[in-house]
């Protein structure tokens, strides 16, 4: 058998190949680790540790950190966090509390449907909704 692979194994063509394919695993390997590191880093795990059990397992470390990594981005989630908090503002702003029973009114409500207290008035020329100490129309300029 050795008679038979010695010329194989000791064809230039086949060492060059084989050192070739001996630097692609290793270029592969430490791109692996930079990846990992970048990667666990934007998505707020330890990093280095990432970044050292990729180092030391290979593509073995990276299979694990692809399994136990974060669903998402530091940023995305900060993002969503602001998103949600500008939606909750912004209903906040449209949706207005009753002075007696404190339920959800909006502000064109004239009473509380829940209590029946008076939340505004009407305008006796438009009939828009006016704040109760108002005594001018701010849309029509009617005296109240």
């Amino acid at each position: 058998m050795q008679e038979i692979l010695n010329p194989i194994l000791n064809n230039p063509l086949f060492k060059l190949s084989q050192n070739l394919c001996l630097l692609f695993y290793i270029v592969f390997w430490l791109a692996l680790v930079f990846w990992t590191y970048r990667d666990a880093d934007r998505r707020g795990a330890m990093a280095w540790f990432w970044a050292i059990v990729v180092f030391v397992f290979s593509i073995f470390g990276w299979a694990i950190y692809m399994v136990m990594r974060p669903p998402e981005y530091e940023e995305d989630s900060r993002e969503r966090e602001l998103e949600i908090r500008a939606k909750e503002l912004e209903l906040a702003l449209n949706i207005q509390q009753c002075s007696a029973c404190r339920n959800p009114v909006e502000k064109e409500y004239l009473i509380c449907p829940y209590c029946m207290n008076k939340l505004k008035k009407s305008c006796v020329s438009c009939g828009k909704a006016l704040r109760l100490n108002w005594q001018v129309c701010p849309y029509c300029k009617t005296k109240q």
